[in-house]
């Protein structure tokens, strides 16, 4: 008898040792767990991630990414503190990414460089409600609307923050499509929504798109030396695409390593999501200011886009501004979906493809700045 109650009591420990913050956060890893398989959104990332969140809030499991010598927890020293994971994933968007349309217009690179407007002001707003500077550097990089950005620079100054830094990025770029189209209605007219723009096939020979991951990573990484293990492995995985010569190595990138990188990265986030420190006011603030910055991107880029029109005779339209952030590809089909409703014979894709990309480079150059100014304020990443 006192056998099979020892039994009893240790299949039941568990139970025993759940408070009611892990309870949360499990709920809110099934909730998660729904959103990716029923509703489809983000499954690729939302699904290890709320996995992750139920693994990690388990009692006595061992499979928190805090738990010494777990197997999450090795992960998340290997992958993330190392910033090792984001690295690795941006080989992979590198070798995604077609340069092309930005190139045969290169005008389109002033409305990446806008997209990334958000990210500063946020900062003196976080510095405002008493974020530490730190705090303040990682909370505002939400609003480059690229996840591996905000996990690099998140995880060198305020790795407490990561886990909510990391949802609120990643949550946000799936949600583009609804925040983005409102701002960009309240700050244009229709006439300049169906403004229509000529040169959509312009073409760009492949010695330019060879060369140019080469010039822009020296170039890039010369100017900003902060970000040179986001933008060389960017700028590798594009050569690696416009080579030509190395398709194995292509498919690997852009197929395999992606997705094996973001299974580890969604789980190791997710695992780190204790409600300890999860379910606190710090955390929706979080969240406000994420979606504060990523709207005064739009708001920036379409302000800048309007700006163009006016100067260049009306033949920019204004809503290519939106498509200056790096949530790519949804902010350039965004902007062709509203382009379209204002005007059936907008086609504005190519453009904005061109502005996306070059968000794409914005947002890492935005993050070089950051830390150099963190550097140049003495404050240096964490150990």
């Amino acid at each position: 008898m006192e056998t099979f109650l020892a039994a009893l009591s240790s299949l039941v420990i568990g139970f025993a040792n759940i408070d009611w913050q892990s309870v949360v956060m499990i709920i809110v890893g099934a909730v998660l767990l729904y959103l990716a398989i029923a509703k489809k959104i983000e499954p690729v990332l939302l699904l290890p991630i709320g996995f992750g969140i139920i693994l990690g809030n388990l009692p006595l499991a061992g499979l928190s990414a805090h738990d010494e010598g777990g197997i999450i927890n090795l992960l998340y020293k290997s992958g993330i503190l190392t910033e090792l994971f984001p690295a690795l994933l941006f080989i992979g968007i590198g070798a995604m990414i077609d340069f092309g349309p930005m190139l045969a217009n290169p005008m389109v690179l002033i409305f990446g460089a806008a997209g990334q407007f958000g990210i500063f002001l946020t900062l003196l707003i976080a510095l405002g409600l008493g974020f530490s500077k730190q705090a303040a550097v990682s909370v505002s990089i939400i609003g480059a609307c690229d996840g591996p950005t905000a996990i690099y620079v998140t995880s060198k100054f305020a790795r407490d923050l990561l886990p909510a830094v990391s949802i609120a990025a990643y949550s946000y770029m799936s949600l583009v499509p609804i925040i983005q189209p409102p701002i960009m209605r309240a700050l244009t007219t229709k006439n300049e929504r169906a403004t229509l723009m000529a040169g959509g096939d312009k073409k760009v020979s492949q010695k330019v798109k060879i060369l140019f991951p080469i010039a822009v990573g020296i170039i890039a990484i010369l100017i900003a030396p902060m970000g040179a293990p986001l933008m060389g492995m960017l700028m590798l995985g594009n050569l690696l695409r416009e080579s030509g010569v190395v398709k194995r190595l292509v498919d690997v990138s852009e197929g395999t390593l992606a997705n094996i990188v973001t299974l580890f990265l969604g789980l190791t986030i997710g695992a780190s999501m204790l409600g300890s420190n999860f379910l606190q006011w710090q955390t929706i603030l979080i969240f406000i200011l994420g979606l504060v910055a990523i709207s005064l991107d739009t708001v920036a880029g379409v302000l800048l886009g309007k700006v163009m029109r006016v100067l260049s005779g009306g033949k920019i339209n204004p809503l290519l501004g939106a498509a200056g952030t790096s949530a790519f590809p949804m902010s350039a089909r965004v902007v062709q979906k509203e382009g379209q409703k204002a005007n059936r014979r907008n086609f504005l894709l190519w453009h904005a493809i061109g502005a996306n990309t070059g968000g794409q480079i914005g947002s890492v150059m935005a993050a070089a700045v950051m830390l150099a100014i963190m550097a140049g304020m003495g404050i240096g990443p964490l150990p």
